[in-house]
């Protein structure tokens, strides 16, 4: 069963956005959903009120726990982003044994959330 990746697409990281020019939230939506990993779904959303950690994003399945990440960059983190949530997906409850987690995912967790049916 698929997984969701949510971007925020309001994240600016603490700066304006320039005419013609998109906020770093909506840069990382793009390019996460042009190389999502099998088994996740990339969805955009409008603000995951962590605009102080921006770029955040959160990590959702049915019966898994959520997290949400922030402090990402749409520059150079992609590639453990996407990493980070194939391990999420292979999971069976969402959780990722720390040592496995790609860095990204251990130095900024903002939220864990436990599974509605917890």
């Amino acid at each position: 069963m698929a997984v969701t990746l949510h971007v925020c697409i309001t994240c600016r990281v603490h700066r304006a956005v320039g005419e013609g020019e998109s906020c770093a939230g909506a840069r990382l939506h793009d390019a996460a959903r042009h190389s999502a990993p099998e088994g996740v779904v990339v969805a955009p959303v409008t603000c995951l009120s962590a605009c102080s950690r921006g770029c955040a994003v959160a990590l959702a399945g049915p019966g898994r726990w959520t997290y949400v990440y922030g402090g990402i960059a749409p520059e150079t983190d992609l590639g453990p982003l996407l990493e980070g949530a194939a391990l999420y997906a292979g999971s069976a409850d969402g959780i990722v044994p720390w040592r496995d987690r790609p860095e990204l995912f251990r130095r900024n967790v903002i939220a864990r959330m436990p599974p509605r049916e917890f």
